[in-house]
């Protein structure tokens, strides 16, 4: 190739780069320092053993209309009461508005108004986001990275799960934290760090996508227990490992009466995408009902021999 080609090839890079760089909005200092006034340190209370400052306490997310607190279910465990306290050092009481193992998350009301945080659009993979939490029970601080992926299920900590991946540090304290978009607004909750070996940052880090926490926050702000819609079939990932084939979830089974079988599913069909999002295991299925509101349907592309079908699952009011 002639040295001018090759020169317009670079340049061509660098401009698309460019401005892929300038789709992403930097995070604003003075947005994150905004946000950090909404986040919180979360304060249980055990048998036998009060408030400490002994070993990291967990993190909370003001929300709604600034009485409300998001955090991780896992921070609370098995409570006598939770205090929270916020960056300016108030210490409030907590009162616990509803619990989902499912999802790890927990929703605390507290008597007084605080700062609160908006929900933020989806992010994309690449973005910069900053995670805000109480990493070791020092107090909130904040560290900014990028996504590495989103709509990662099937990790295995939670039953059910959509999570944003970020490489931006996230440590013990931190979880039921905030991930911060560049625009401020808030993009997930700190849920867990992958780890093998030690219980601190390596660059694989998890938050609960907002999507899925407003989802979550619905159901945890009604009365009585969360449950979640259950397709009601069971899912193997699709094709066998070191087969070829198109990548999906393989129906091995379909419960009688449930929303697959109204849907049409059956045995030995292959769900390739629910919702518009690709799946390569049941995980994925989960996440996508769970994400589709009450009273809508979710749409499944499915593989059924040589023909590829739209079915609809009806998700009840």
């Amino acid at each position: 190739m002639a040295r001018a080609g090759r020169l317009f090839l670079v340049a061509a890079f660098l401009h698309l780069a460019a401005a892929q760089a300038a789709a992403f909005e930097r995070p604003d200092p003075a947005a994150i320092a905004g946000a950090m006034r909404s986040v919180v340190s979360v304060l249980p209370e055990w048998a036998g053993r009060p408030p400490s400052l002994e070993e990291p306490e967990g993190s909370g997310v003001v929300v709604g209309d600034g009485t409300l607190i998001l955090t991780a279910d896992h921070v609370l465990a098995d409570p006598l009461s939770v205090l929270v306290k916020t960056p300016a050092g108030q210490v409030l009481k907590a009162e616990i508005a509803g619990r989902d193992k499912a999802t790890d998350l927990a929703l605390l009301k507290v008597a007084e108004k605080l700062p609160a945080i908006a929900f933020g659009g989806p992010v994309v993979a690449g973005e910069e986001v900053c995670a805000v939490g109480n990493a070791f029970g020092l107090g909130p601080s904040v560290a900014c990275g990028t996504v590495s992926a989103t709509e990662r299920s099937g990790i295995g900590f939670n039953a059910v799960e959509d999570f944003i991946q970020t490489d931006a540090a996230v440590n013990p304290g931190m979880s039921g934290g905030a991930l911060i978009g560049g625009d401020g607004k808030l993009a997930g909750i700190l849920s867990a760090i992958f780890t093998k070996q030690a219980d601190a940052n390596i660059g694989v880090n998890f938050a609960l996508s907002a999507a899925l926490t407003q989802a979550a926050m619905k159901k945890l702000a009604a009365p009585g227990p969360v449950s979640w819609p259950e397709l009601g079939a069971r899912l193997r990932p699709y094709p066998p490992h070191g087969t070829p084939g198109p990548v999906g979830a393989e129906v091995v089974a379909v419960a009688p009466g449930s929303l697959a079988e109204a849907a049409g599913l059956a045995p030995g069909d292959i769900v390739v995408t629910a919702g518009g999002r690709p799946i390569a295991n049941a995980a994925g299925v989960t996440a996508a009902l769970a994400l589709t509101p009450a009273g809508q349907s979710l749409r499944l592309s499915v593989l059924r021999g040589d023909e590829t079908l739209t079915l609809s699952v009806a998700v009840a009011d």
